[in-house]
């Protein structure tokens, strides 16, 4: 371990700690302005960059083909105002480039999302080791650091565990990633920082109790999902699954309503509007219409709003009408039934589910401990922060994977100019 480094005093110019996305970009980019001094990146897993391995199913979601900086920084829950400054510093359109500049092709898909056209999260990787390599970044994996001593604003002292010898550094980044709970940044606490209780962001929905489980597979490509007594509701697509709801709509609204969902120990109501382009009258205009032209249709087998037949059927008997009712027979109770289970559809929600094996935290370093100019620490001087550990997160699409570029980008540079004035 840091074979690279003098024995007795081993001495790094920068040192960041976490091997994920923002790391790896905030390593690279330090280097990049510091040639021929020495950049160590830390990584307490066996493996590097597991978050860009598997997101995306595999393809990893780089980025969202949003090139508008106040539009984009809408999709930050946490952190839009500060995303709002940040992103002219390093913005989508200077992700795409990065990457396509050493060899990696990107391609937005309809919904928004960017992926490499290899369809791998693999080629990302692999761009990012080439560059930490070609830039001579030290990288050492399995080697965690216990405990972050500065020393008399000169740098820091890191204890590694397993290590008896310490590893000092100037300059220091923080990218350590998001935490399931507040007790895994007590090490950052004790530094003085004030950290905004972690709550999981981006999750599923369960609903043990409700029938619509049955039609798993099923979606539609808009609903709008609102959560009773509550300001949060999103649009988008949804998905039916084996215990409850998701897709886009319901993945963003567990972003937006985080913490008011963890108080509530995610047990709450939502309410499902199916119609999502209709007005109540525009919709009533519909079923009439569809009513007179297709009297002789059962209700059950046929429906005037495009939705999937097999939830189409079900909501007919979630409203209590019988499937096999010709059209012409509906009345007007049962229009208004109708209009009132595709607009105000209900389901109880019992517990969540992790999306896939993404885990995104809404919470870490409290926003009020870092001046935004060059992501450093207000508490210690020469700390520097990137990535999930702050209390910023995005919905899904991207936003997560353009703020670690852009927080990594910014620490990186900023902590390599210091050192630079520092040195000269």
């Amino acid at each position: 371990m840091f074979r690279n480094f003098t024995q007795n005093s081993p001495v790094a110019d920068v040192a960041i700690i976490g091997g994920g996305a923002a790391g790896f970009f905030a390593a690279i980019h330090a280097a990049k302005l510091l040639p021929g001094k020495r950049i160590l990146l830390m990584e307490k897993a066996n493996k590097l960059l597991m978050k860009v391995k598997i997101s995306g199913g595999g393809r990893c979601n780089v980025t969202h083909a949003c090139f508008n900086v106040s539009e984009m920084s809408k999709n930050y829950p946490r952190g839009e105002k500060i995303m709002k400054k940040l992103l002219p510093h390093f913005m989508t359109t200077d992700t795409v480039q990065w990457f396509e500049s050493r060899g990696v092709a990107i391609k937005a898909e309809a919904d928004g999302r960017m992926f490499p056209t290899t369809d791998d999260s693999q080629s990302i990787i692999n761009a990012l080791m080439q560059e930490a390599r070609r830039n001579n970044v030290h990288i050492e994996n399995q080697c965690e650091v216990t405990k972050i001593e500065p020393i008399d604003k000169q740098g820091f002292n890191l204890h590694i565990k397993g290590t008896a010898q310490p590893v000092f550094c100037r300059k220091l980044i923080v990218a350590s990633g998001g935490s399931p709970k507040e007790s895994g940044l007590e090490w950052l606490k004790k530094l003085g920082h004030t950290v905004e209780p972690p709550v999981p962001s981006l999750f599923t929905f369960n609903m043990p109790d409700e029938s619509i489980t049955e039609l798993q597979g099923i979606s539609v490509p808009r609903a709008i999902v609102k959560i009773i007594d509550s300001k949060f509701s999103y649009e988008g697509a949804l998905l039916i699954t084996h215990w409850g709801m998701s897709g886009p709509a319901i993945l963003k609204l567990s972003a937006w309503g985080a913490r008011w969902i963890a108080e509530k120990n995610y047990r709450f109501s939502i309410i499902v509007r199916w119609a999502a382009d209709c007005k109540e009258e525009e919709l009533r205009g519909q079923l009439l219409q569809y009513k007179q032209k297709h009297g002789q249709r059962l209700i059950g087998n046929r429906n005037p709003v495009n939705l999937p037949a097999r939830l189409w059927e079900y909501l007919v008997a979630k409203t209590g009408l019988p499937n096999n009712k010709k059209w012409q027979d509906v009345g007007k109770t049962d229009i208004n039934r109708l209009i009132n289970i595709l607009r105000n559809d209900t389901y109880q929600v019992s517990g969540k589910t992790t999306y896939k094996e993404e885990f995104v935290t809404c919470g870490g370093i409290s926003l009020n401990d870092i001046d935004w100019s060059d992501m450093q620490s207000k508490k210690v001087p020469n700390l520097y922060f990137a990535g999930e550990v702050l209390d910023i997160d995005g919905i899904t699409g991207g936003f997560n994977f353009q703020a670690a570029w852009t927080t990594g980008y910014i620490a990186g540079t900023s902590a390599a100019r210091s050192l630079i004035t520092h040195l000269s």
